[in-house]
């Protein structure tokens, strides 16, 4: 019959498996999805055993992080492209083999720099992955289900990076920190198998799109120098000679990628789709989204492993509870998006997530296991009821045409937001902790009867313990070193929650800017 859809296209696959066929390319590219963002963030409990492995710094271990998401931002805006390109089916695959092999490389390294070079890889094959599955679970659900099913891919954008530290704290403490980078293999392995059932070919003939070399260039070029500059400031001083140098550079090839991607005629990143108001404001709040899961989710592992002396287990099991509660919050927010306008939802889940930001200010050395652990359970309950509404609230304000580049797009925004939030939060606690050591430390003087009293105390108590008397002073004056940099960096995290905080407050007005489209797809 010449009216016959192509075994290999989606209406092909529907009429072999019938309507079942959504949930079954669903869960294939879940497995992508969900391995993916789990080495997203399951490295950040394993940081200081990698560390001490390899005699990194904080500014190297901070590589791991955001090479990795840098990567990932870089290759999102290649979805589009591939898929054309290649087929959904053989981009897919193309891209979990990479992530295979690069974390099977990152388990085995054997050095810090092949560590570094196998998260990049796992960033880059992440970065095609993402918006492929958005991409693929849009096209095969109608207009009235997109917003459950924008839950369902929710689930393994938030739930992953959740229950992730928890797996990788056990595997770090019982086995070694080269576990956490195998964990996500079986997923890529199962995806991989049922890609070659589930997936979609090819969906068009003829010669292939041109790619964006030039444009792909320029972003990688201002992403590298842009983050590289970032990360090596606090280090190397502000304005140092090649701090200032990677700046300008990025600078420079961020305005040539904007003035290249305009003129092209077969723009990586299409910039007109941020002239629809809809989409522009989501992609604002998709920015401070990215920022505030993967900053805070950087954050609090650290938290409590320098401060509070966690394991990495007990620092993974802190996220646990959060990661449970998402299970049960995504098909909720994921029904209420086909029913209520996203800006709506978009905003109840800003200030939920702003609120336990808030709380956290009130962190100390002596905050209980639960009370953390409810904090955080607010924040990913607001997490939650964003995701959603967030994608179906962007992708319905495009047309079907736009559908691949606005998934890009919109995934590319979100992750540039995780690579700048993890970039900039780490400046801003070093910084506000450092800004508090210095004030504490000018403080401690002869006249200050309670640094005295202590320094008493403590010289006392190791003559007790039959420490020689020439090193008892030294030793009670390490005691209060260690006494003022513990406050100084537990107040530079207080600060550093209350900077995610107030950008999820200021997210609140982009937001609106998704209200035009009102209710409905």
């Amino acid at each position: 019959m010449t009216d016959a859809p192509h075994p290999d296209s989606i209406e092909g696959l529907f009429a072999r498996f019938g309507p079942a066929y959504r949930w079954l390319v669903t869960g294939t590219v879940m497995m992508g999805t969900i391995a993916t963002i789990l080495t997203a963030t399951i490295v950040n409990v394993a940081l200081p055993d990698i560390m001490g492995a390899f005699g990194m710094g904080q500014d190297k271990a901070q590589l791991l992080s955001t090479g990795f998401l840098a990567a990932m931002t870089g290759t999102m805006l290649l979805n589009a492209w591939m898929v054309d390109t290649l087929g959904q089916r053989l981009t897919f695959m193309l891209a979990v083999t990479v992530f295979i092999a690069a974390s099977v490389m990152g388990g085995l390294a054997p050095a810090g720099g092949v560590l570094i070079l196998a998260r990049v890889l796992q960033g880059a094959a992440a970065g095609i992955l993402q918006p492929l599955a958005m991409q693929t679970i849009f096209q095969v659900f109608p207009p009235e289900k997109r917003g459950s099913a924008m839950g369902i891919y929710g689930i393994g954008v938030v739930l992953a990076p959740a229950l992730g530290p928890t797996l990788g704290g056990i595997m770090v403490d019982n086995f070694s920190w080269r576990y956490v980078f195998f964990m996500a293999v079986p997923f890529g392995v199962v995806g991989l198998f049922l890609a070659t059932i589930f997936m979609p070919g090819r969906s068009t003939s003829g010669p292939a799109r041109k790619f964006d070399w030039i444009g792909f260039g320029l972003m990688t070029v201002f992403l590298v120098t842009l983050l590289n500059g970032l990360s090596n400031g606090q280090r190397d001083g502000w304005f140092s000679d090649p701090i200032l140098r990677d700046f300008a550079v990025a600078l420079i090839s961020g305005i040539g990628f904007i003035a290249w991607e305009l003129y092209t005629p077969s723009p990586m990143l299409n910039l007109k789709l941020f002239t629809n108001r809809v989409y522009a404001g989501a992609s604002v709040v998709a920015f401070i989204f990215g920022a505030g899961i993967f900053g805070s989710t950087f954050l609090i592992p650290l938290f409590v492993q320098t401060i509070q002396g966690y394991t990495p287990t007990r620092s993974g099991l802190l996220l646990m509870p959060a990661g449970l509660i998402l299970g049960l919050v995504f098909p909720i927010a994921g029904r209420l998006t086909d029913k209520t306008p996203a800006y709506a939802t978009v905003m109840f889940g800003l200030i939920l997530f702003a609120l336990s930001s808030f709380l956290m200010t009130g962190v100390d050395t002596g905050t209980s296991f639960w009370l953390f652990a409810w904090w955080i359970m607010l924040g990913r309950i607001g997490l939650g009821f964003i995701m959603p509404s967030l994608n179906a609230g962007a992708l319905k304000a495009l047309p079907m045409t736009l559908l691949g580049q606005g998934s890009g797009a919109i995934n590319f925004v979100r992750q540039l937001g995780g690579a700048f939030g993890v970039n900039l939060l780490s400046i801003a606690l070093e910084r506000r902790s450092q800004l508090y050591v210095d004030s504490f430390t000018a403080a401690q003087h002869a006249g200050n009867s309670t640094t005295t009293g202590l320094l008493r105390d403590v010289t006392g108590l190791l003559a007790q313990a039959g420490v020689p008397e020439a090193i008892r002073q030294a030793g009670a004056m390490n005691y209060l070193g260690r006494m003022i940099y513990s406050q100084g960096n537990m107040l530079g995290y207080r600060d550093s929650f209350f900077i995610v905080g107030a950008f999820f407050l200021a997210a609140l007005v982009p937001a609106l800017m998704m209200r035009q489209r009102g209710r409905g797809p």
